[in-house]
């Protein structure tokens, strides 16, 4: 004990820290200034039609009818495209810096991934 109290160091920490990887999408460099535009880095997988369709009849039909009408709409929907959904709205982040702190990054170019912390301040 030193002067008859402990002396700590605070440790900050966030539960709302969120580390998100984020993909360039375009950038403008006007020579003093660069300005990025993000884009979350999130992929999507192909799903079919068809899947969708057997989802959706697995969640909301009894058992019974369920047996009965998967047959029937599997013929019907033999035949159906791939089709690419997206089921996340990603979020997009524009920023503006001055050229040399660009630089000091290693000048990331489109199609580059970076990461960034977004937490509130306290």
């Amino acid at each position: 004990m030193l002067g008859g109290r402990d002396k700590f160091k605070p440790v900050q920490f966030s539960l709302l820290a969120e580390v998100t990887e984020y993909k360039i999408q375009q950038i403008v460099d006007n020579g003093q200034i660069v300005q990025m535009t993000l884009a979350e880095n999130v992929l999507t997988e192909p799903i079919s039609q068809k899947q969708l369709i057997m989802e959706s009849v697995a969640k909301n039909l009894d058992p019974e009818t369920k047996e009965q009408v998967t047959p029937l709409l599997e013929a019907i929907l033999q035949g159906q495209p791939t089709i690419k959904i997206k089921s996340y709205q990603n979020t997009s982040i524009v920023i503006t810096m001055p050229k040399n702190r660009y630089e000091r990054m290693g000048k990331p170019q489109v199609g580059e991934k970076l990461q960034i912390n977004i937490s509130k301040s306290s």
